[in-house]
C-alpha cells in the first residue's frame, strides 16, 4: 500500500510524540517499509546541539535507537533551516520529495482557538503533501 513513510521528530521533544512514533512504526512493521525520522535544526547552537553536524549526528542516533526499539529499518534526514520556527511547514514539505515519503505520521496537538487564526503544522502538511497524511492527536 505505502513504500516509506516519513515522520517528523522535535529531538527537543521526543518525549511528547511517543503516539506518533508508535503508529508509524505499527505501520512501518505492517507494510514492512522502511520510516524516515526527519529533524530540522538552525544553523545557530540550540538546545539539542551546537551545530548541523552534531544535530544530524543525534538524530540518526535516535533514527537508530527507535529501528532497533521499535524492530523496523529506520533513517535518519536532518534539514538546516535559515529559521526552523517560521520555515518549518515548507522544510517539512521539500522533506517528503527529499525522501520519497508516500505516508507522513506526524503528531499534532488538539486544536484550539489559536489553530483558527495560525494553521497547525499537521493541517498544512495534509493539505499541501503529495503524500498521505496521518496526524495523529496526543
Amino acid at each position: 500500500m505505502f513504500t516509506k513513510i516519513m515522520t517528523p521528530v522535535d529531538l527537543a521533544h521526543a518525549d511528547r510524540l511517543e503516539r506518533s512514533l508508535v503508529c508509524g512504526a505499527a505501520l512501518a512493521r505492517l507494510w514492512g517499509i522502511p520510516v524516515t525520522y526527519v529533524g530540522v535544526t538552525a544553523q545557530t547552537p540550540g538546545s539539542i546541539a551546537h551545530n548541523p553536524e552534531e544535530y544530524a549526528r543525534k538524530l540518526a542516533a535516535f533514527a537508530e535507537a527507535q529501528g532497533a526499539a521499535r524492530q523496523i529499518t529506520a533513517q535518519s534526514h536532518a534539514v538546516v533551516s535559515h529559521d526552523p520556527t517560521a520555515d518549518l511547514d515548507d522544510v517539512l514539505l521539500a522533506a517528503v520529495k527529499d525522501t520519497g515519503a508516500d505516508l507522513v505520521v506526524m503528531a499534532s496537538h488538539v486544536p484550539g482557538l489559536a489553530d483558527y487564526l495560525w494553521p497547525s503544522n499537521g493541517g498544512k502538511i495534509a493539505a499541501h503533501a503529495a503524500a498521505s497524511v496521518m496526524v495523529v492527536r496526543g
